[in-house]
């Protein structure tokens, strides 16, 4: 079976359709914080909704990063990209204290040495172990900057602002932290670790999710389709299921290539 072509929208509808999506993911995210630290007080009756929001909330905090994962290929706003990178410099401040451009450029250096030494996202001397591989990857990403910046909040939110630290912990540090986890492990882990019995189809050393759409927007927003996304990084997250009902990760790299020239 040949793989169908796959057809975008024009950049002003991926313009739209980006900016909706992204105010509703960082509005939800944002507006669930407030909420959280603010309004909420937190009791042993109401602990299961608490719960149930610090889930909701680690959801949304995987969806801010994807977000801002768009921008650094210029999909977010595509006839804007300097307004797309604001938006993401903005997000990447109030996740953890990240610098836009640190990620952006150890983004792409990611894509040009995909699973290969020098890549920031792999972890070549434990290509097959999460746990380890998950602390190089946590290293590297969270720095002083984000320390200090995540440190500083939580020093006004309790000591200032008298917010019990049990519900800093819950609602803030919870969400923010397995946020991180989710996305290393559907986002980086599982596409890129040497499995044994899973290889790769080409030098991307990437690989995709079987999932179905709503299974692969609850995990990750899409993100698992991830050999679809290494070889159409032009196609924005919310794309990625027509990427993969196309055939991207299944016809030939060089054929990828050709159909993304062509857009």
């Amino acid at each position: 079976m040949t793989p169908a072509s796959l057809s975008l929208p024009s950049q002003t509808v991926q313009g739209v359709v980006g900016l909706a999506l992204a105010a509703l993911i960082a509005g939800g995210w944002l507006g669930i914080h407030a909420y959280a630290m603010f309004v909420f007080e937190l009791s042993w009756q109401n602990l299961p909704f608490a719960i149930g929001m610090a889930i909701v909330q680690c959801w949304l905090s995987v969806g801010v990063f994807i977000v801002c994962h768009d921008a650094m290929h210029g999909t977010l706003v595509p006839s804007r990209p300097k307004l797309g990178g604001a938006i993401a410099t903005v997000l990447l401040l109030l996740y953890a204290g990240f610098g836009w451009k640190n990620l952006r450029d150890a983004h792409h250096t990611h894509h040009r040495l995909a699973g290969h030494a020098g890549d920031p996202d792999f972890d070549e001397d434990n290509p097959a172990h999460f746990a380890k591989w998950y602390w190089t990857f946590f290293k590297r990403y969270f720095g002083w900057q984000s320390l200090l910046f995540v440190h500083t909040v939580v020093g006004i939110y309790w000591l200032i602002i008298g917010i019990p630290m049990v519900q800093i912990v819950l609602l803030y540090g919870a969400p923010a932290l397995l946020s991180s986890l989710q996305l290393f492990y559907f986002g980086t882990y599982r596409p890129h670790a040497h499995i044994d019995g899973k290889s790769f189809a080409d030098d991307h050393n990437a690989r995709s999710d079987g999932f179905g759409t709503l299974a692969s927007l609850a995990t990750c927003f899409h993100f698992g389709y991830h050999l679809e996304h290494h070889r159409r990084p032009d196609v924005p997250w919310w794309a990625l299921p027509a990427a993969r009902k196309a055939g991207i990760g299944n016809m030939p790299d060089n054929k990828a290539v050709k159909e993304q020239a062509s857009v």
